[in-house]
């Protein structure tokens, strides 16, 4: 009675945790891939002065993961669409996660900032003291 018991719930307990070690890699290669994906989107935000431009490169030596970037000119001068796509296999599929974002060049001084030193120029101290 035990064994007959035994085979009949053995299957069904290996394909559960089959399952679950599958969903556990997939949330871990897209876990990496979010990480990389803010990575990738810090190393262009530190550049601070931004070119029109694509790019693409690997996170390192024999890894899956790739990226691509794209910095791309917007109808408002300084200011900058940044999209950025992480590329992985995962079970003889190609995965992806992208993110956009813009992003102003901080190279173009803001009118605020204009206006402030023209009133320190002038004598007059800083808003807000």
């Amino acid at each position: 009675m035990a064994l007959t018991i035994a085979a009949i719930s053995l299957p069904v307990l290996l394909q559960a945790f089959s399952r679950g070690a599958k969903a556990h890699s997939l949330i871990e290669n897209k876990t990496t891939a979010l990480y990389l994906l803010r990575l990738r989107m810090a190393e262009i935000e530190m550049l601070g002065e931004m070119e029109p431009g694509s790019e693409e490169g690997e996170f390192g030596t024999d890894s899956r993961f790739t990226w691509e970037s794209d910095v791309a000119e917007t109808e408002t001068e300084g200011l900058y669409e940044i999209t950025v796509i992480v590329n992985w296999e995962e079970r003889g599929r190609e995965k992806s996660i992208q993110l956009v974002t813009y992003i102003a060049d901080r190279s173009i001084e803001q009118p605020q900032q204009q206006g402030q030193q023209q009133g320190q120029q002038m004598g007059q101290p800083p808003m807000g003291m």
